[in-house]
């Protein structure tokens, strides 16, 4: 029996967006909803744009995204979206408050500097919305204790080594990050649950309102300056 998962073609660290052009992620809904119409948004990390399409269409935003894939800069200028290539966990080349939003979707735990991240996101914009997978859900902690590795539930078919995870976080550890960034203040955050094993809704709902940080999936967080 091997040790480690065998090698596969389940890979995500290269970030191909080639042939998701259009893929929508679910968390998009909430995001939208936050944002007031006519306002200005970057989006950092922003993949192949469908966020930013989706804004631009239904809100009238002004957007810019940011993104490091080549994949997904060439889909977002087919869109005729502003693209800038560069990580976004460095300085970024933007004046203190040019936005109304920043949007990190579900990438906060794929940068080297969170911590630098964030920083920049509360210099440019007035507010920041945050999304990424709770790695204290239930699941991981149960496969952790009984399987004695990475937990996998979180990884969402991929293993420790072929994801792009490189800095799990729970929801714990997302407000320390707030504490230690500092001047920043939760607004408003998502709280429905996604647990697939907990059938009944209202079950669902009590027990992520009471411990999110132990049946919640996602979180999505908009922030904003004290």
């Amino acid at each position: 029996m091997p040790l480690i998962d065998s090698p596969s073609n389940n890979d995500n660290r290269n970030y191909n967006y080639s042939g998701f052009e259009t893929d929508e992620r679910k968390e998009y809904e909430v995001i939208a909803e936050w944002i007031t119409p006519n306002s200005s948004v970057i989006d950092l990390a922003c993949g192949n744009g469908a966020l930013l399409e989706k804004l631009r269409e239904e809100k009238n935003i002004s957007g810019k995204g940011v993104e490091l894939s080549d994949s997904g800069i060439a889909i977002c200028k087919q869109k005729n979206l502003d693209i800038l290539k560069r990580s976004i966990d460095e300085q970024l080349p933007f004046q203190d408050n040019t936005f109304d939003y920043a949007i990190c979707n579900v990438s906060i735990h794929m940068v080297m500097y969170p911590e630098k991240l964030l920083s920049e996101m509360k210099r440019i914009a007035k507010y920041q919305i945050i999304s990424f997978p709770n790695f204290g859900h239930f699941k991981n902690r149960i496969d952790l204790l009984f399987k004695g590795r990475m937990p996998r539930p979180m990884l969402f078919g991929y293993s420790w080594y072929s994801t792009g995870h490189i800095h799990q976080l729970s929801f714990k550890d997302f407000y320390g990050l707030i504490e230690d960034v500092g001047g920043l203040q939760i607004l408003n955050r998502y709280r429905e649950g996604h647990t697939n094993i907990l059938k009944n809704f209202l079950l669902k709902n009590f027990l992520t309102k009471i411990n999110p940080n132990l049946f919640q999936i996602l979180g999505i967080f908009m922030l904003g300056k004290k």
